[in-house]
């Protein structure tokens, strides 16, 4: 994308003029690649792949989207494919964001689209990651990072005030994209759910629940979780 391909640069056009320029590229394996990973994450998720581009003004996003249609028809049973404007997508996430589950996009947008969607939720300590590389040839599972969003806050450290759900989703994650154990996965996240139903870390406190800290909010999400699964 434009991050990487080339030409780039800054040329000086003289007379004090200077001109910055990047170039957006992408080849139709780099598209197929990553919109495999798209597929595959919505197959193991709701079923819904939204491609976002800009194919209305840019020539890259005419080909993102000839080759995620492409992809789709062969590679995509199972799973619901719908394109949109990257413009649209930043409003669409704003105004209803549970009309999304998987988005698969370019670089620049998905900075853009991916910080968006991050302070839906009120808090950075609700947010789990995965970093998925590429299926190993055995096991056909991805190498793979799990980490909540937010670093290791260490002004707060051993104060009892951290939100822990980012960790418990992040495992989540690890079941369903790691040990494709999407049962074990969907109980951590219900438990998390259950939990906030009325107990609330700081960051997220709400009025109506009870504030709690570190410790109590893990321990109800474990309750949660021994609840759910009797």
């Amino acid at each position: 994308g434009s991050y990487f391909a080339d030409p780039r640069g800054i040329d000086d056009l003289g007379n004090g003029i200077k001109k910055g320029y990047d170039t957006n590229a992408y080849t139709t394996p780099e598209i197929e690649r990553i919109g495999r990973v798209g597929i595959d994450l919505a197959r193991k998720r709701d079923g819904r792949l939204t491609s976002v581009e800009k194919a209305n003004v840019m020539h890259s996003g005419v080909l993102w989207r000839q080759v995620m249609t492409a992809l789709h028809l062969v590679e995509g049973e199972g799973v619901e494919l719908s394109h949109m404007y990257a413009d649209n997508c930043a409003m669409q996430l704003v105004r209803n964001p549970k009309q999304f589950d998987v988005i698969v996009t370019d670089n620049l947008f998905g900075d853009l689209l991916s910080d968006c969607a991050a302070m839906l939720t009120g808090s950075l300590g609700m947010l789990p990651s995965a970093s998925l590389g590429s299926p190993d040839l055995e096991t056909g599972l991805p190498k793979a990072m799990y980490e909540p969003v937010h670093g290791s806050a260490p002004d707060i450290a051993g104060k009892d005030l951290a939100n822990p759900l980012a960790q418990f989703l992040s495992f989540a994650m690890m079941l369903r994209y790691s040990f494709d154990q999407r049962a074990e996965a969907e109980l951590v996240e219900k438990a998390v759910n259950l939990a906030l139903e009325n107990k609330r870390t700081g960051d997220i406190m709400t009025p109506g629940c009870e504030q709690t800290g570190t410790d109590g909010m893990t321990t109800a999400v474990i309750d949660a979780m021994d609840h759910l699964a009797r």
